[in-house]
């Protein structure tokens, strides 16, 4: 039976930054996708944002990994020839009553150490952004974009030239502890392998896979929720350089319908956010009302005749429809009795930025 030193579940973004991590001559690293391909759900539908930190509660993983891999992912595509721009974004306040709210995301971006983050009035903000229509900003100016796509194989490249295994059409369906390590089953358990340790990135079925290894997830407190994102995109060329994002309303669990541009110059609004049951990628054009009078609160000559149905994604939340902030779960498992066994359960947002920070710190517990 073939034996590994490190198997690592789920080849999205988070998966490959892992393997590539801990890839080499002293470490054999097998990589199992059970689709045909890398980066097939949450890492490659999503708003190819680099994120600055923003948002998240001083101390938690989301807040330290996000300013951890915020210049990482800036430093990799620039070596690795990823296309990437930093354009900034502005945080928008278009009535008086979100102005204490922009207020307390600034006091929260510098506790959690964000570079150059800066109070705006409504004139400064127009001085960068004309066609924005708003009371007061934030600007986050080492917020950006980035080819997710090209990322994942530039991670994928990396990964391989240091030795390490990706088999895709592989899915696991079992998983049984036993000395040493961990018997790894795949594909109606026509293939196996044994696995000295695991790192569980599988994103979207992380929870099933955890609970593979023998962990009880209700427990734990690793029961999943399903949110989905839809966006919309423009034909319209628009007079907007930066990102622009809409402050947060309390317990909608977003960050609001924002503007993004991608690569290529053209624009995407969304995602909104709505808990699914499953996982279903289409986008309700009737929503194309709704996303028009969200956007045209901060960008009024947004023609709505020219919005369209674009993507889907689905987040693996741990927190739930009534729930407050839940972290990031990166929990090696000796605790439970599975020693060499690390889950990343609840990789969502800004989990694609953290890619690199979090493969660091997995690094630490393997």
């Amino acid at each position: 039976m073939e034996r590994v030193d490190l198997a690592v579940i789920g080849a999205g973004a988070v998966g490959l930054a892992v393997a590539a991590r801990l890839a080499g001559p002293e470490r054999s690293v097998v990589v199992c996708e059970r689709h045909d391909r890398f980066g097939q759900e949450t890492s490659s539908r999503n708003s190819e944002v680099i994120h600055a930190g923003i948002y998240y509660p001083p101390g938690s993983l989301k807040a330290r990994l996000c300013a951890a891999g915020n210049p990482l992912v800036y430093a990799f595509c620039r070596e690795h020839g990823v296309r990437h721009q930093r354009l900034g974004k502005l945080i928008i306040a278009t009535e008086p009553s979100e102005i204490p709210a922009l207020k307390k995301l600034l006091q929260n971006g510098e506790a959690n150490g964000v570079a150059g983050l800066a109070w705006l009035e409504a004139g400064e903000a127009r001085a960068l952004e004309p066609a924005v229509r708003c009371l007061a900003a934030l600007h986050s100016p080492d917020t950006g974009i980035f080819d997710t796509h090209g990322f994942m194989a530039a991670l994928c490249r990396q990964a391989e030239a240091r030795g390490a295994m990706l088999l895709y059409n592989s899915e696991v369906i079992a998983v049984h502890p036993e000395a040493g390590g961990y018997l790894i089953e795949l594909n109606r358990g026509q293939e196996r392998f044994h696995a000295a340790r695991v790192v569980n990135a599988a994103g979207l079925e992380c929870a099933r896979v955890a609970g593979l290894a023998g962990l009880d997830g209700a427990a734990a407190g690793y029961v999943l929720h399903y949110c989905k994102g839809e966006y919309f995109r423009t034909t319209q060329r628009l007079p907007v350089s930066r990102l622009v994002y809409p402050v947060p309303q309390e317990r909608v669990h977003s960050l609001g319908i924002h503007l993004t541009r991608d690569l290529a110059g053209s624009f995407r609004f969304g995602p909104d956010a709505a808990y699914v049951d499953g996982v279903d990628y289409g986008v309700n054009e009737n929503k194309r009302g709704i996303f028009a009078d969200a956007v045209r609160r901060y960008l009024p000559e947004l023609d709505p005749a020219l919005l369209y149905p674009d993507l889907a994604g689905i987040r693996p939340k741990l927190q739930g429809p009534e729930d407050g902030f839940r972290d990031f779960v990166i929990r090696e498992e000796s605790g439970q009795g599975l020693p060499g066994w690390v889950n990343l359960i609840g990789i969502e947002s800004p989990g694609l930025t953290s890619a690199l920070a979090i493969a660091d710190q997995v690094a630490g517990m393997v």
